[in-house]
């Protein structure tokens, strides 16, 4: 299996670290990255199932008879080493990965791609310190996805309500990824609200913001 488009913007925005920590690592290929391009002196790559664990295992065995990366079974950051410089985090839910810092440690920096609730990583993130260097959408394989880079040593930005809800480089540089997701997002809406018999109130409040958004970013461009 190749790596995915995805993986390879990830990758693209990978930092150079001491400790690296790659949590749901999958087939392990973000891991084999820093390692392959000497990123980072030491991986570790955990899942919490064993079983998953041993696609990225085969791939990074190299790296781990040379003692350089590190197999580890866990529930999100529960067993890797709090001096972790750099923590990926990636293909998850924004609640889950909220869940998983909340119960675990907060590093200095992360690199995060959360599937939905954007809005919870930017909050929590924002609560606790970091400031957020990168924080956009991008296409790829088939689908959008938001990527969110931050770091404690980085002053937090000032983030208004839609930024949280959008993202702060999608509204200040807008990109032609974020400007279809937006198109995307408004023809779903207008197909379900013609759809909709009941509780049409949402949805247009939703609609009429979309449009707000599409038209202020589209002035940017």
């Amino acid at each position: 299996m190749k790596k995915s488009a995805r993986l390879s913007v990830i990758c693209g925005e990978l930092d150079e670290c001491e400790l690296f920590a790659d949590i749901g690592c999958d087939h392990g290929y973000c891991s084999e990255y820093m390692l392959d391009h000497r990123l980072c002196r030491k991986v570790q790559f955990s899942d919490i199932s064993a079983k998953c664990l041993k696609k990225a295992e085969t791939l990074l065995a190299a790296y781990i008879k040379e003692g350089i990366a590190f197999p580890v079974v866990c529930a999100g950051l529960e067993k890797i080493d709090p001096k972790t410089d750099l923590v990926l985090i990636a293909g998850m839910g924004g609640e889950e990965i909220v869940k998983i810092l909340s119960e675990g440690f907060l590093p200095p920096k992360l690199l995060l791609q959360p599937m939905k609730n954007s809005d919870k990583v930017r909050s929590f993130l924002l609560q606790n310190g970091y400031g957020m260097q990168k924080d956009y959408t991008f296409f790829a394989d088939g689908k959008f996805y938001d990527l969110i880079k931050a770091s404690r040593a980085v002053k937090a930005e000032e983030y208004t309500r839609d930024m949280i809800c959008f993202g702060r480089d999608n509204l200040l540089f807008p990109g032609k990824d974020f400007i279809r997701k937006l198109e995307r997002d408004m023809r779903d809406l207008e197909s379900w609200m013609a759809g909709a018999k009941d509780g049409k109130e949402n949805l247009v409040a939703r609609l009429a913001k979309l449009r707000e958004i599409y038209s202020e970013t589209c002035r940017r461009l």
